[in-house]
């Protein structure tokens, strides 16, 4: 019998192994392909059918990440009602009836790094009733009526139908205003002193004329400006109030740009954290917000601002809680580390100051152990919550943006009393989900409050 016989017992061990499950970490769920040992997987990354896997992924991940989300989750869903449906079980148990099919949709593939994010997950969806005891997380599915279900996604595409065309209604509004002035302005009709604001940037002069310099420079106080040309140069800036209001807008609109950099969806929230003496918010009472120094809003542009806040209060009001974003980092917000990647390093599970937000879905990540600063995705990081009576910063949703104090905390429905200390909801007490805020660095905390 030959040494690689086919009935030789290490052909039949062989046989065996490849049957029952392996390692998880040797699965390349890209491929569908079990590795058995670590040179076993190190050896098919540098295969080429590996390699042109990882260039497809490459093109869009966010995509194929998505789509393994939803075969896990249908996957293990389609279980728990043929094995389990009327029953309280424990997660893992289910997880376990899972994973024994070798084929199955891996959840290192999928947008939950772990069962219990995956269980949290089932509970605010609301397909499953889940609660945590001693033994574990213990979930129980929810049977809805099919009429109900197909009710509810009719509602859901009918109020995304009614939102798509408000906002074209919107656009085609602010297009007609912006068509009339240019009209106005062609056939040289005077504008009103509020429209005059608006249009103060628009610089009119003849051909004729020799450039305009304009030159920039810093005082003890702020910014001079001072104003100068060719043959009709203007000496001073009085005599060219309209440049200088020009120049002033922009240096003010420059500030208020970068201090809005995070906060770029809500406008409102961004002036009430980041605005202020010395940040570029005016004199703090709240009138400039948003506008250039010395500029004016029109009685048309308040009625659109406050038709537009009218609605996304409405929004809020609803049942989804007010539009949430897929970006949530902020700087000076304190993080748990879960990147597996960092694990040898021993900042796996360790908590963090987040420095700087780079691209929106990035942070650099300062850790509290040893101060070293790591750059991690925001998939691979989690908000952290402090006890009662300590201070949070609203990532998501309505109040984003706004500074709070966490009063109290509700673990089965993994909610958190907040009561806002800043923004236009000053003084209102709000539950929000576990992931929508996060405790806030004490020295970010008190910077932020001077």
């Amino acid at each position: 019998m030959g040494k690689n016989d086919f009935l030789t017992p290490k052909a039949i061990a062989n046989r065996i192994k490849a049957k029952g499950l392996q390692k998880l970490r040797w699965y390349c769920q890209l491929c569908q392909k079990q590795c058995r040992d670590e040179n076993g997987f190190k050896c098919h990354q540098t295969s080429e059918g590996h390699k042109r896997q990882m260039e497809l992924f490459g093109m869009n991940p966010h995509r194929v990440v998505e789509g393994y989300s939803e075969e896990f989750e249908k996957a293990f869903m389609e279980h728990l009602r043929r094995a389990h449906p009327f029953s309280r079980v424990l997660a893992k148990n289910v997880y376990n009836e899972y994973i024994t099919d070798r084929h199955h949709v891996h959840m290192n593939a999928t947008r939950w790094l772990t069962l219990t994010e995956f269980v949290k997950y089932l509970g605010r969806s609301g397909q499953c009733k889940v609660d945590e005891t001693e033994k574990g997380w213990y979930i129980t599915l929810i049977h809805k009526d099919p009429k109900q279900q197909l009710e509810e996604d009719r509602r859901n595409r009918r109020s995304e139908v009614e939102r798509e065309e408000e906002e074209r209604h919107m656009a085609a509004l602010q297009e007609q205003i912006d068509r009339a002035k240019r009209a106005r302005l062609e056939k040289g009709e005077p504008l009103s002193e509020e429209e005059e604001d608006e249009e103060a940037h628009t610089l009119q002069r003849d051909e004729a004329e020799g450039p305009i310099k304009i030159s920039l420079t810093a005082g003890a106080m702020g910014g001079s400006v001072s104003v100068g040309g060719g043959p009709s140069a203007v000496g001073s800036s009085a005599a060219a109030p309209g440049l200088v209001r020009v120049a002033r807008g922009a240096a003010v609109s420059a500030t208020g740009a970068a201090a809005t950099a995070f906060f770029d969806d809500d406008g409102d929230d961004a002036a009430d954290v980041h605005g202020g003496p010395g940040r570029g918010g005016g004199d703090g009472d709240g009138k400039s917000r948003g506008l250039g120094a010395g500029q004016k809003r029109s009685k048309l542009d308040e009625l659109m601002q406050a038709e537009l806040r009218a609605k996304s209060n409405a929004a809020a009001s609803s049942s989804d809680g007010g539009r949430k974003l897929d970006y949530w980092l902020a700087p000076g917000i304190v993080v748990k580390v879960l990147a597996k990647e960092l694990k040898e390093h021993g900042y796996y599970k360790e908590k963090g100051v987040i420095e700087k937000v780079v691209d929106r879905y990035v942070g650099e990540v300062s850790m509290l152990s040893d101060g070293t600063v790591v750059r991690v995705d925001q998939a691979q990081l989690e908000t952290v919550i402090p006890s009662p009576g300590g201070q949070v910063l609203v990532l998501n949703g309505t109040y984003r943006g706004s500074r709070g104090t966490l009063l109290s905390i509700n673990t089965a429905k993994f909610q958190a009393q907040v009561k806002l200390m800043s923004g236009s909801y000053r003084g209102k007490e709000v539950w929000l989900e576990y992931e929508d805020i996060s405790k806030l660095d004490s020295v970010a905390g008190g910077s932020s409050g001077e």
